[in-house]
């Protein structure tokens, strides 16, 4: 007599991702979410997804010259809602900080900036080629005790498929914060498989939605559900310890 087993698909645990390190959450003062009450929708949808603690980063550049006191005037105002609303999720606020002559200026001048955790400095550079200044400012900023996040490393051009330089800046001191919603497929198919390069090959430390509205928490949700979200789930994420 012959026996069928069905052979059971055994799931291995994951840690639940509950510490998002990037969005724009800040009513009216960059690109972000417009209204408190947009905020309050994105943020009861985020949480839906499993999110009870953000540390939002509004712009910092020449569209947005944010200065530390209207962000966190903006922040407290954010908190007032949201209490009003009895809606329970942590707040706190740091900024992306766009590379720039302005702020090689304020890092010259040792400005103090909106960092977190053990003084993480989160900044972007321009999509398409390397700042002449980079290398300056990473060692400009490391010297101030601040230790550079860059933002989403896998919408740079100049660092697609150049794996030397993203290990040079690993070996600045450089940490990378990957956009989950590139695994969607929402910044388009080479920002995708430049994703899951940098998670297969554990270069990433943090993952951050870079969420702006309503319709990103859609493509974040769609990105939970992938192989590589899944698999950067695994690495020691900096999200877990914050």
């Amino acid at each position: 007599m012959l026996h069928w087993f069905k052979k059971e698909k055994v799931q291995s645990w994951l840690p639940p991702l509950t510490t998002d390190v990037h969005s724009h959450l800040l009513p009216g003062i960059d690109d972000g979410v417009k209204s408190f009450e947009e905020a309050e929708q994105v943020i009861l949808r985020l949480q839906s997804l499993g999110f009870n603690r953000f540390i939002t980063s509004p712009h910092v550049h020449e569209l947005y010259r944010n200065s530390s006191e209207v962000i966190l005037e903006k922040l407290a105002m954010l908190k007032e809602h949201l209490e009003k609303k009895n809606i329970g999720v942590s707040i706190s606020t740091v900024a992306e900080y766009s590379l720039d002559e302005w702020l090689m200026q304020q890092v010259e001048a040792k400005v103090k900036f909106l960092a977190f955790s053990q003084n993480h400095l989160l900044f972007e550079t321009n999509f398409f080629s390397e700042p002449l200044i980079l290398n300056d400012f990473i060692f400009k900023a490391t010297t101030l005790g601040y230790k550079p996040v860059l933002a989403h490393p896998e919408r740079y051009m100049y660092l697609l498929n150049n794996r030397n330089r993203i290990e040079d800046l690993l070996s600045r001191g450089v940490l990378l914060q990957l956009n989950s919603m590139s695994l969607a497929g929402v910044y388009g198919p080479d920002v995708e498989k430049m994703a899951r390069f940098l998670i297969d090959h554990k270069f990433i430390h943090m993952l951050g939605s870079d969420c702006h509205n309503l319709a990103h928490t859609q493509a974040l949700q769609q990105a939970q559900k992938t192989k590589h979200y899944a698999k950067a789930l695994e690495l020691p994420l900096l999200n877990y310890s914050l």
